[in-house]
This record gives C-alpha cells, structure tokens and sequence, in this order.
C-alpha cells in the first residue's frame, strides 16, 4: 500500500479508541475531518490490550492488533478510507510498559516468565531484579496476607486446564514444573513469583513499573531483540504505508530514550515521531534525540501564560493565602513535602532499590567505603525531591552532556546547602549519577546511573504533576502537565522568544491544548484563567458563595477549604454541570491530593462529604443562579481567550493537534471525563451551515470556523508553515494585541486581557504593524492594505484575525 498522504501532518486529530469506539467508528468521523482540513488521524493505541481496556496503554501482545477495536482488518480499513481523502495515521506507542492482566495468561511473555524465572526466552524482556524476594517475581495481588488466603481456600492448584494453575478469583499464575505434586504451601513457596498482599508493592517491589502502577511491568526495549519483538508489527505497517508516524508515550521511563529514537527512526525512515516528553521551565529537548519534537506541553504552557493576566499575580495570592491552611500555601514547600511523601510511600521501592545499588557499590570498593546505608539513602531522596526536570541525559560510559551536569551540581550545591552533614554522601550520589567514579564494577555504576534517571521522573510526575497540582490552587488552569503554577502568566517577549526558537530547532513538534492527560480541556482552562483579569470581582463573589453555602458545608460534615475552592473553580470552568460528573471529578481530586484520603487508603467518609457537598450546591437553585450569572458576565473575556488560544496554537511554529471534540467549545475534566463521545454529526452540520454563509451562531462555531480556517490553509500552503518556515512578530503599538507572521504570507493576531482593554476604553489609537500588500482575513472575509493599521479596523467581528497575504 502506498500512501497518497503527507509523510509530515500539517495537522492532527486525536482520536481515543475505546470498545465502543473503534476502528469503524472512527472511519465514520474521516470524511468530517478531512473537510476541516485535518491531514492526519492521530490513535490511542491499537495494539492488544487488557481485557476491557478504555485507553489501551495497557497493552498484553506486541503482535496482534486489538480485536476490540477492530483487528488489523479493521485497522487497515481506516488506513484505506483516510488514505482515500488524502489523509494518513499517527498511532499512540508505548514502548515503556506491558499489562499484568487478568488472568495473568494473557501476556504470554509475562507468563512465559513466570513459570520459568531467568530461564524463559522472555526473562530479558523485563527489568527484574532476581537477587530479591528470594529470585521470584513479585506479584502484589493479593486483597490480604498471603497466609489468611490460602488458609481460606482463596488460593488453589486448578489442574482443568493443559497445565495445572495456580488460582486467585480472577487470576491465574502457571506453576513451575515439578512442583505440582507439592503441598499448597510448599507449591507456593516453589514458584518463579511470589504471590503478596497488595501492599506489598511500594515496599519491596522488584520489578520496574509504570510509574507506582503495578499492574504495569516495565519493558527493556534497549535490547535489540525486545525491540525488534515489541515493535515489529506496527514497523511493518509503517513500511506497507499504513502509518505515517508515531506518538512515543513516556520517553522518559526508558533506559536509554535516544538510543530507542535512533533505533525507530532508522526502522521507520520518514516517519513523523513526536515524544511525550515534559519539559520544565525552560529546558529544552535533547538536540541529539531523533525526532520531530514534543506532543506540545511546551506550547500549551505558553499559550496559556500569554492569556494570563499579571495583575490578577497578587489578588488571587491573596486569596489563596486567605483560603488554604498554611503548609499550602507555599508552592514550593507544597512540591517539596509532595515529593517526600510519594517517595516514603508509593516509590519507596524504587528509591530503596537505587539506595541499596548506590550503597554496595560503596562497600565494594575501598576507596567508597564507610557511608552508611542511611546516609546514602537521606542524599539520594534529598536529591530526587530537589531534581527540578523529569530526567537528567546521561549515558554510561558516556561524557555527561554539560545541560545535566549543570543541573545535578545546582541540585548537590541546594542540597548541601540545606543539609551540610550530607555533603559528602550527596557528592557521592551526584558522582555516580554522572558516571564520574572511575571503571571499577562498571555494570552496578552503569546501573544507577541508568536507574536514578529512570527514578527521578516518576518523583516528578506522582510528586508533582499527580499531588501538588491537586493541592495547590491558586488558579487551577496553570496547574497543568508541564505547567509552572507558580510562574503566573508569560510576556509577549517570553512568547515570541520560545516560538522563534521551536521553528529553529523544532519547527514539526506537536502542538497542543487539550490531551486524554490534561487536567481539564483548554476551554475550561480558558474560562478559569479569565479569573486573572478580574481576580478583585472573583474574590467578591467566591467570598458570596461560600457564606450562601454554610448550611450545605456544615450538613456535609465541614468540608475542607481547599477542596471547596477547587470545586468553585471548576464550576466556573466547566459550567453547566450536573452532580455526577463533578462528584467523580471532585474524588478523583482528592484522592490525587492525598491530604484527606488517596487511591489507596481511601476515606469514604470524607469522599461521600465532598459529593454530599457538591450535590447540595448544585440543587440550590439561588446558589446556581448566582453561579451561572457570574459565568455569563465573564464569558466576553472567556470569548476572547477561547478563540485566541485556539489561534495561537493552530499557527505558532509545530503540527497542531486538536484533540477529539475540541474544535467547537468542549468542557470536559480530567479523564474519564473527557473520554466521553463526540457527536460529529452535530460538528457535520455546523460545518457546512457555516460554509454555505450562515453567520455563527454561537462560541462553538465561532471556534469551529477558527479551526477549519486554519487548517485548512495549513493543508493548502504546508510551506508557509512548515520546516522552511519563518516565524516574525508583528509591531504594535498596545500590549492588548499580540501577532505575527509566518513566512511572510500568514499573520496572527490575537487580543489579549480583554476586561483591561475595556476599562480603558478599548482599541482606541492602538496600531499594528503590517507588510505591504493586501491581506484579507480568513476568517471574516474583510481585506486591508499593509501598513499601520487601526487594530480595530483589523479585529470589527471576532477577537482575532487570520490575515493571508494575497498573491501580487
């Protein structure tokens, strides 16, 4: 099969596959998007996954397409259909992990393994380390100890099938050969894995793992035959032009995320490989890694800051202050304690295996000797809870690149600082995990170096994006993945100066607003960050609320603060909204928060408080209407941000990616909630009412008229946006009007912090800068002559403009 489309998108749209949803049902949506002018469908995983999965990152079998979904008929089917509107495929892979499903026989190399240890063909697909639990393979699944299961028959030897099994409810564990005549407990105590107690896990886990989920075992691509295994199937349908790229998920979990890049792209030459990589602050992707750029984190946190107020910075401190009980209202001392607790608790078995690493390979050597265990174990979570970024790029064996050595010595340097009895047990860690000290054992010094990288992202994310964005709550649309909450809105000059730099170094990274990981969709963002532009009303009326509220709180069995003001935040973004989904959001919350309960000591008490609370709110019809005032007085602004943000990131520098719904206005939470079904046929009409000339009737054709304009002009002109491309701010004479322009051809204009530009009067003398020639607005129709123009002569109908320059 060749493939008649682009091998580069000019825009994507993800789609997230479920049972429900599959390969058919996502065919039925092609001829919709191609007529907005989306050039790629991007899909959640495909491979065989975990029985009942609604995300496929749970995946049992690298060789089959899911059944589910459709099979590799159906897949291929898709292919045909977008390949005949001149579209092509991007699909989720997730090279990091595989299920532990349920039955355990349904990953036949994890099975493979179980039953024979370090034996098996597949014992090098998996990162176990056997000198532990006796050399057996930890599986924490028991919903006890051990001892009160087996005593009450919970466990037994099942001889029904070929091979005898050994039983719990729903999972099954193979048993090694020899030992089925064995006593129960004796059996038990003869296999390759250790049957355990759930809890077990965070403490003596021996296996790696996504993150703290157990249910997903790390897989150790780095080795050329794993990889070859893992990926072979979809690198042959890349070849047969099936698909044209790849969305890597989580990088950063990987022993070795370049040498893994290389590998794939000399696979798949021409692929578009994007990367689910974080970045913080202002790192930067590693020039060396291998692919097209980012998923887009990096452009959502800037376009969010440039739609953020700097005067809202103050008040809505203030407020946060006046609401949160006082270890919460630091940020970073809120990051910091995060970090600790994750670490004692739900990564303790990650850091221990790093610690005990790090601590023999000082009583080994002579010249390392005489630190203690607990010494060495203080320096190392020490240093992890001051790691600033997801992972450090050192190779062994290898010069550290200077980027991570400059960070690791700021993070001895702050560490030292803080705890100068530690120094020397922090140098010691700091040498290690830069491969300074020497080639004496350099398997176990390869090992940490390796292993404390792959420690240091799970801290981050489980510390930070999954507990500190839960508990921090200033203005929960900058608490975001790759977000810097407490770095509150971003200049015009930080914005261009990025956006120059990614069409320098990546100009074909994905862009994004909304993801299946998002905390909330961008239009409920959009509609929380309007609360920094009028941050002096929002502490009026929040204050109202409360107080309207005491008898619902004092009935729910005083809910705390924080959660209450996190709950006020979310109805202004995602208003309407009924009972249950806020209820399911509001739990999800909490539990993330890990101060009232958690996803493993979980409070129903305190849970049922929250939904009793959020359910009365919502059934007082005075508090809802004051609720639903408020929203409709600031929606003018939330217009502006709405539309603008979706501008901004449909033609900054990258491949745009609309996540599934939100090319009209889509008010979703955090998943589940925005896995919910997409009406295309409702988007179907809306689309060709506007083409035939019918004015918008509302936000969400506005927003739709924004997106098929852009992408469609993208399609069209792929030049003007793409590798070869220019990115050039406009001139302007207010700081209310940000633009630019793309290879001379295209200019962007968006007004920013509305309710500030009408308390003075609006655009009035305002000017903006643009080249000669006659550029007509695609959004509008309405046409102009470069030069120094009124803004407001540029922005008559809709607060943003897409101007084309029109030939000579």
């Amino acid at each position: 099969m060749t493939s008649p489309a682009p091998a580069t998108p000019t825009a994507t749209y993800r789609v997230q596959l479920t049972p429900d949803l599959g390969f058919a049902g996502a065919a039925a949506m092609v001829p919709y998007l191609s007529s907005i002018g989306v050039s790629h469908l991007y899909l959640s995983p495909v491979l065989q996954a975990a029985p009942g999965s609604t995300h496929g990152y749970d995946v049992i079998d690298h060789t089959r397409i899911s059944t589910e979904l459709g099979g590799l008929d159906g897949l291929r089917s898709l292919a045909d259909l977008a390949h005949a509107h001149r579209m092509g495929l991007v699909v989720d892979v997730v090279p990091n992990h595989m299920a532990v499903p349920e039955p355990e026989s349904l990953n036949r190399a994890l099975w493979s393994v179980l039953r024979d240890g370090p034996t098996s063909r597949y014992a090098r697909w998996f990162d176990v380390d056997w000198s532990a639990q006796h050399r057996s393979f930890l599986m924490p699944v028991l919903g006890r100890r051990i001892g009160p299961c087996v005593q009450d028959g919970e466990i037994v030897l099942d001889r029904s099938l070929d091979e005898p099994v050994l039983r719990y409810f729903g999972h099954a564990f193979p048993v090694r050969e020899g030992t089925a005549e064995l006593a129960l407990p004796e059996l038990i105590d003869q296999q390759w894995y250790r049957l355990a107690y759930w809890r077990v896990a965070d403490e003596e886990l021996n296996y790696r793992r996504f993150f703290d989920v157990g249910r997903l075992v790390a897989v150790r691509v780095e080795d050329t035959e794993v990889f070859e295994a893992t990926h072979g199937l979809l690198l042959r349908l890349h070849g047969e032009g099936v698909i044209e790229g790849f969305r890597i998920d989580h990088p950063d979990g990987l022993a070795d995320p370049r040498g893994y890049l290389r590998q794939l792209a000399a696979a798949a030459p021409g692929a578009w490989i994007v990367v689910e990589k974080i970045l913080e602050g202002d790192e930067r992707l590693p020039a060396d890694w291998p692919c097209a750029g980012t998923t887009g984190y990096d452009a959502l946190a800037r376009i969010s800051g440039i739609t953020t107020d700097p005067s809202g910075a103050e008040p809505l401190t203030a407020e946060w202050t006046t609401t949160a009980a006082k270890p919460l209202r630091d940020y970073a001392a809120v990051s910091e304690a995060s970090k600790r607790q994750v670490i004692a608790t739900s990564l303790r078995a990650e850091v221990d295996r790093l610690v005990d690493l790090a601590h023999g390979i000082s009583q080994d050597d002579l010249a390392q000797r005489d630190r203690t265990r607990h010494g060495i174990k203080h320096a190392v979570v020490e240093m992890l809870v001051a790691f600033p970024v997801y992972r450090a790029y050192v190779m062994p064996r290898e010069p550290a690149p200077a980027g991570s050595v400059r960070v690791l010595e700021e993070v001895t340097r702050a560490c030292v600082a803080a705890a100068p009895r530690l120094a020397d047990e922090l140098v010691f860690v700091r040498d290690l995990a830069l491969g300074r000290l020497g080639a004496r054992d350099t398997g176990r010094r390869a090992e940490f170096v390796v292993r404390f990288q792959q420690t240091c992202g799970p801290v981050m994310a489980k510390g930070v994006e999954d507990t500190t964005f839960y508990r921090w709550l200033r203005l929960v649309a900058l608490n975001e993945v790759g977000g810097r909450p407490d770095h509150f809105a971003v200049s015009s000059d930080e914005f261009h100066a990025w956006a120059a730099h990614q069409q320098s170094s990546h100009p074909l990274s994905m862009t994004t607003l909304s993801t299946h990981d998002t905390k909330r969709s961008e239009d409920v963002r959009a509609r929380i960050i309007v609360l920094s532009q009028v941050a002096g009303r929002w502490r009026e009326v929040v204050t109202q609320w409360r107080q309207a509220a005491t008898t619902h709180r004092t009935a729910a069995g005083r809910l705390d603060p924080e959660t209450e003001y996190l709950m006020w935040q979310t109805l202004v973004g995602a208003w309407p909204i009924g009972a249950q989904r806020l209820g399911r959001y509001l739990v999800k919350a909490v539990r993330e928060a890990k101060l009232q309960t958690s996803w493993t000591e979980q409070n129903t008490d305190y849970e049922q408080a929250v939904v009793d609370f959020a359910t009365a709110v919502l059934a007082d019809t005075t508090l809802t209407e004051r609720v639903a005032a408020f929203v409709e007085e600031i929606m003018p602004w939330a217009r502006v941000a709405i539309l603008g943000q979706k501008l901004l990131q449909l033609t900054i520098p990258g491949v745009p990616d609309v996540y599934q719904g939100c090319e009209l206005v889509d008010l979703s939470l955090v998943d589940p909630d925005n896995r919910r079904p997409v009406d295309v046929d409702d988007r179907r009409r809306r689309l060709q009412a506007l083409d035939g000339g019918r004015a918008a009737a509302d936000l969400s054709d506005e927003k739709l008229r924004v997106v098929a304009a852009a992408l469609r002009l993208r399609r069209e002109q792929p030049a003007w946006f793409g590798g070869a491309a220019t990115y050039q701010p406009l001139p302007s004479t207010t700081t209310h009007a940000l633009g630019f322009l793309r290879s001379g051809r295209v200019a962007t204009i968006v007004t920013r912090r509305p309710r500030e530009l009408a308390d003075v009067g609006g655009w009035q003398e305002s000017r903006l800068v643009l080249p000669a020639g006659r550029w007509c607005d695609a959004l509008t129709g309405a046409c102009h002559r470069g030069g120094t123009l009124p803004v407001a002569d540029l922005l008559t109908d809709l607060p943003v403009a897409l101007l084309v320059k029109e030939e000579p």
